[in-house]
């Protein structure tokens, strides 16, 4: 492992310099990676193994066409390479559980039937096995049971991975069966193409991500945004001029600073106008929403926010619903100018 000094805090992170590629083909050479799941992290982690030369088979239903269909076009073979979720996971030495939330639930009384003693169970998500007072997800005591979460979407592994980038994911070992565990994690989230892995918890990765998702990368923001195109509109300003200060230049030019060189290089490389007013105001706006991410921490490590998931989640309307709050956003106002803001951005011109 490396010592990374993060703003005066040692940790040990794992890169693909002191665990090379090349260690992980050797440590996984004789397993074979069943990826259960192929909606939204399934099919990235899958494809960057096998582009990366890793065993693997996807497990999923042959009645749900839409993902059925997408593995097939994506190259695997049923009944070579394609199979069922139980006969997938007889098959694995690995099985990840990358089906949604609520599918870990509903299919875990077979899934558990169908595990190989010494296979390692491999989550990208802590939530089954932390709530499991309410998902009923107990692994046998016969597994490794391990954890890699990419810090990012599924869209977002694999596209990263195609440009030879990468994106940081966390891993954990929660049972460690076989006495390999870690080393099965560690080598599993280079194959997958992780930029770099951190050491954390079951507990410490929920936590977090539901937080995360909840708060700043997107609901906050959607809110926050909404918020001040709201008031914008209110006094005058036209769609195109509050959307423009509100999205677009955050995402075409000022996010695109902080990512090259951090908050503090694009506050310099702003105008003294915008430095003065954005470090007056951050500190009005921390405080403001400071209660709110307490309420909404306590509501996940609570499982509060769990509840809502899964009751939500296994609703027989939730498609219809979800679709319908999708529709209401989508065809707000903001979100209308935004399609039209980008229509004419100069790389879409005559699309």
């Amino acid at each position: 492992m490396a010592k990374i000094d993060f703003g005066g805090v040692i940790e040990d992170v794992v890169t693909r310099e002191e665990f090379s590629l090349e260690k992980a083909r050797e440590v996984l050479k004789d397993e074979v990676i069943a990826v259960l799941g192929y909606g939204v992290q399934g099919p990235a982690q899958a494809l960057n193994m096998r582009d990366n030369g890793v065993n693997v088979i996807i497990g999923g239903d042959p009645e749900r066409q839409r993902s059925w269909k997408k593995a097939i076009g994506d190259g695997w073979v049923p009944g070579k390479t394609l199979f069922p979720f139980e006969e997938a996971t007889q098959r694995g030495t690995v099985i990840q559980y990358l089906v949604s939330d609520a599918a870990q639930v509903m299919l875990w009384p077979k899934i558990k039937l169908c595990l190989q003693t010494g296979a390692a169970l491999y989550f990208s998500h802590g939530f089954g096995l932390v709530y499991r007072d309410q998902t009923g997800i107990v692994p046998p005591n016969n597994v490794d049971v391990i954890l890699v979460a990419p810090k990012g979407s599924g869209t977002s592994v694999r596209a990263n991975f195609l440009a030879g980038s990468g994106i940081n994911a966390s891993y954990a070992v929660k049972q460690d069966y076989t006495g390999r565990a870690e080393e099965r994690t560690i080598a599993l989230g280079i194959a997958i193409g992780a930029g770099y892995l951190f050491p954390t918890t079951f507990e410490n990765e929920v936590y977090s991500d539901l937080t995360g998702e909840r708060g700043v990368l997107m609901g906050a923001l959607a809110g926050i945004m909404e918020a001040q195109y709201n008031l914008l509109r209110k006094h005058g300003h036209t769609p195109s001029e509050a959307f423009n200060e509100t999205v677009e230049e955050l995402t075409q030019s000022l996010i695109r600073l902080v990512d090259k060189n951090g908050m503090d290089w694009m506050y310099a490389n702003c105008s003294t106008t915008a430095q003065r007013g954005a470090l007056d105001w951050r500190h009005q706006f921390r405080k403001a929403v400071e209660p709110v991410f307490d309420w909404l921490y306590e509501s996940v490590v609570s499982g509060e926010q769990t509840r809502v998931v899964l009751a939500s989640n296994s609703a027989p309307d939730y498609r219809e619903k979800l679709e319908e709050e999708l529709c209401e956003m989508r065809e707000s106002e903001m979100w209308r100018a935004g399609a039209a803001v980008r229509s004419l951005r100069p790389e879409n011109w005559g699309k």
